[in-house]
């Protein structure tokens, strides 16, 4: 993977955002994910923590060299920083001058608490008329649970994502990571630019709930349409055969997908099932979902991960190995792509996307608390640079 240790000077960057400043009042994942995405991309991020920190610079693995939390220097890359406490005048004063030199302002209390600060955006829009307000929640700004208390795992269970996971007859599974969060942040990001690119300052309204509901896809209709849910697959899927994870003669395990006919025939054929009319089409194959997994398991119990893997390629259809991190570390495709950076000794993912003519860029990982208060706190006044 690439090394670039160099991007520790805190100077603007030249990406394609690098005309917009942001506020982050936002804390842990989900709402400083969005300014994260942004400040990727050049924007220029003031990160105003409370006293003490952001929770996200506790949370989980500490980096041995400073005790600072993985997540957060991921989550923080590429923001200034600066500690206010929004409940002294003085410093909520200070928050309410750099909200009127930015373009965004991302937040995620509780619904009425920014209001209660005297942050609402009806004040903020008096002074600072075209500032987009992204209100980051578990359940959003309006209904019977918007003042309720949220995190990721309230989403994953109530947004039917938790119900699909899981082997049939077992328990609902949660995923092992942060997936409600994540993709809140991306939600977030792409939302509060829509609303950059309407020219109107307004109110962005993402939720955790909403964000999750939004990759159930065709779960939605299928309940509407046809009044049906549907069931807990292990690794599988309804509509796919064979889809699944199957374990190797030496342990490993690799990960198939047929979501094509033509390549579920060339799957079927590999495994010698091939020239059963009852298999064609994907109802068929749907109907006998258990025939096909346990051949399917059959075959790939004879062969070693390597040898199964040669296999699907040479009938061109789509197997993986299931990785572990250090198995992507040592990966070709991700090593020739850049996929994992080092910025300030710590390795990470890189952007979410490349861009061909305005690329955005890692400056700097997550810095430490109130590290740029001097400079943030004259930015505010209107006066000089001080560093």
């Amino acid at each position: 993977m690439s090394s670039d240790d160099s991007g520790s000077n805190p100077a603007p960057s030249p990406g394609p955002l690098a005309d917009l400043r942001v506020i982050d009042l936002a804390t842990v994942i989900a709402g400083p994910g969005c300014a994260r995405y942004l400040g990727d991309f050049g924007a220029d991020v003031i990160k105003v923590e409370r006293p003490g920190g952001d929770t996200a610079r506790d949370l989980g693995w500490k980096d041995p060299r400073d005790q600072q939390s993985l997540w957060w220097k991921i989550v923080g890359r590429n923001k200034r920083t600066i500690t206010l406490d929004l409940k002294d005048p003085e410093d909520l004063a200070v928050v309410l001058k750099l909200c009127d030199t930015a373009d965004v302002l991302v937040e995620n209390f509780r619904p009425g608490t920014l209001e209660r600060l005297g942050l609402a955006p009806q004040v903020l829009h008096e002074t600072n008329p075209d500032l987009i307000i992204t209100r980051v929640t578990g359940f959003g700004q309006t209904g019977p649970y918007k003042d309720r208390a949220a995190f990721a795992t309230q989403a994953e269970a109530l947004s039917g994502f938790a119900a699909l996971n899981g082997e049939p007859g077992g328990q609902p599974l949660l995923p092992p990571i942060a997936l409600t969060d994540e993709l809140t942040a991306l939600a977030a990001a792409f939302a509060t630019m829509v609303a950059v690119h309407s020219g109107q300052g307004q109110v962005v309204d993402v939720s955790l709930i909403e964000s999750m509901l939004q990759i159930m896809g065709p779960l939605v209709p299928l309940y509407g349409v046809l009044g049906q849910t549907q069931e807990r697959l292990g690794a599988g899927i309804p509509y796919t055969v064979p889809r699944n994870t199957y374990q190797t003669s030496d342990g490993k395990w690799v990960a198939v997908s047929s979501s094509a006919e033509s390549v579920a025939q060339r799957v079927l054929a590999l495994i010698g099932m091939d020239g059963e009319p009852e298999l064609a089409g994907f109802d068929g194959r749907v109907a006998h979902r258990e025939r096909i997994d346990a051949r399917m398991s059959e075959w790939m119990l004879q062969r070693t991960q390597a040898q199964a893997l040669v296999e699907f390629e040479q009938v061109d259809a789509a197997a993986a190995p299931v990785y572990d991190m250090a198995d992507i570390f040592a990966d070709p495709q991700y090593q020739a792509r850049n996929a994992i950076i080092t910025v300030d000794g710590v390795p990470m993912p890189q952007l979410l996307a490349q861009l061909s003519v305005t690329p955005g860029e890692v400056r700097w990982a997550g810095r430490a608390q109130n590290e740029d208060s001097e400079q943030i706190r004259a930015e505010a006044e209107g006066l000089p640079d001080l560093l």
